[in-house]
């Protein structure tokens, strides 16, 4: 398939829908996973040197599955070139590096809802910074709309957790938003710096950098990881997978993609999680009639980005 071809056919709104849905499921599962992965290896919820080690580990390993994956795919190894090494260095510090350094921090000192809530904030990041400041494509009406209906949905699911909440503070609620920035420039730089390189050696490499750099600081920091059982290992392999499979996926829709039509899929993690933690961790009463107006706003904020990405491509 030809460069062309391969670019017209992963920029169908059907297929970008699809990809990105599938995306958003796996990060989705995510959540009920890691609850799982701490709780069986003995990382308290307040511990952010054990949960940066477990998470370094973790995209280490989706690094190396990304790879091979992508070496079978391509029939040839993915090594970085001297042209590539400083692409995968920066997306590796905004994607990896700081975003989750800044997560796992903020994490340990803010309440899940809140983070929920300014985590969702990533595809406002997304987009200004595309637009405002790397100049990737036009700031419209509609992609700020679109973004504002899709985030009024995160609001409406975590609203009662909001109501009862603290006040701001830097240390959790700052360093949360510092990851929303930090995720919103990975986005923004993977679309820009993977114009002629494959994103799949970009999104393998950048999370085997990271995740290394992570455990680093993690044991740093006093981190550990133990009791390394069949049940433990089985969900650290998973969500090794999850993380390859999800952001390779995420980084292809982003090179032939506007960012704006991409990121507001994001808009369907806290639902996807909301589902499925429903499913694995018996959480059924989040699944009520708020949620279904809220899942419904995600929806209509994905549809009018869209719809603006739509017209302009035409």
């Amino acid at each position: 398939m030809n460069m062309k071809k391969e670019k017209d056919i992963l920029s169908k709104t059907w297929l970008v829908a699809l990809l990105a849905f599938i995306s958003c499921a796996l990060w989705g599962s995510a959540f009920s996973g890691v609850k799982t992965g701490y709780k069986l290896f003995g990382i308290s919820a307040d511990d952010w040197a054990g949960q940066l080690a477990f998470g370094g580990f973790r995209f280490a390993l989706a690094g190396i599955m990304a790879l091979i994956f992508g070496s079978i795919i391509a029939k040839k190894p993915l090594f970085p070139s001297r042209r590539s090494l400083p692409k995968i260095a920066v997306i590796s510090f905004f994607q990896t590096i700081l975003q989750y350094f800044c997560y796992y921090i903020g994490l340990a000192h803010t309440t899940g809802v809140k983070a929920s809530v300014l985590v969702g904030m990533n595809v406002f990041a997304a987009i200004i910074i595309s637009t405002l400041i790397l100049h990737l494509e036009k700031l419209t009406s509609k992609k700020i709309i679109g973004s504002l209906v899709g985030f009024s949905g995160i609001i409406l699911i975590n609203l009662n957790g909001l109501i009862n909440g603290e006040a701001f503070n830097f240390i959790g609620d700052g360093m949360i938003l510092l990851c929303t920035i930090a995720s919103g420039f990975s986005s923004a730089f993977m679309k820009k710096l993977s114009g002629d390189e494959d994103p799949v050696l970009l999104s393998g490499w950048q999370f085997f950098i990271g995740g290394i750099v992570l455990m680093l600081i993690g044991f740093a920091g006093g981190g550990k990881i133990g009791k390394f059982t069949v049940g433990s290992t089985s969900v650290l392999l998973y969500l090794a997978f999850v993380s390859a499979a999800a952001y390779s996926l995420w980084a292809v829709l982003l090179k032939h993609n506007p960012v704006s039509k991409v990121s507001v899929f994001g808009f369907l993690n806290p639902v996807c999680g909301v589902v499925i933690s429903a499913v694995v961790l018996n959480e059924t009463e989040q699944i009520n009639a708020s949620f279904i107006a809220a899942m419904l706003l995600v929806c209509l904020g994905i549809i009018i980005v869209n719809y603006s990405a739509e017209r302009a491509a035409k």
